[in-house]
This record gives structure tokens, C-alpha cells and sequence, in this order.
């Protein structure tokens, strides 16, 4: 997997025109990984069909 997130972090840098230096690259890996690995949680968790969103967000 982490072939495929230093292409992922190649890419979306070029995309954006933004400089990664070698040094952050582990930074930016580590981040990515944990943003992925939340991202499965909230993706894996089970939602009954009759779940509707909320019509009003407020804080």
C-alpha cells in the first residue's frame, strides 16, 4: 500500500502544484494513513436502509 499512497502523494502534489519536500514525506504518509484508516471506519459503519440524513445542520 504505501507504493501506491507515495504515487498518490506524487500525483495530488503535482495536481496542486505544491512542493513535498523528501524530508515531510513520512509526515505526509503517516497523515494520509490515518485519514484513510478513519475514513474506513466511518465508511464500514452499518447504517439501516430506512436511515434518512438530517434536513438542518446546526452547531
Amino acid at each position: 500500500m504505501a507504493d501506491h499512497l507515495d504515487d498518490y502523494i506524487d500525483a495530488v502534489a503535482r495536481v496542486m502544484a505544491l512542493p513535498v519536500e523528501d524530508a515531510w514525506r513520512p509526515a505526509v504518509r503517516a497523515n494520509l494513513e490515518v485519514s484513510l484508516r478513519l475514513a474506513r471506519l466511518v465508511d464500514e459503519f452499518p447504517l439501516p436502509d430506512e436511515t434518512e440524513p438530517a434536513a438542518i445542520y446546526s452547531a
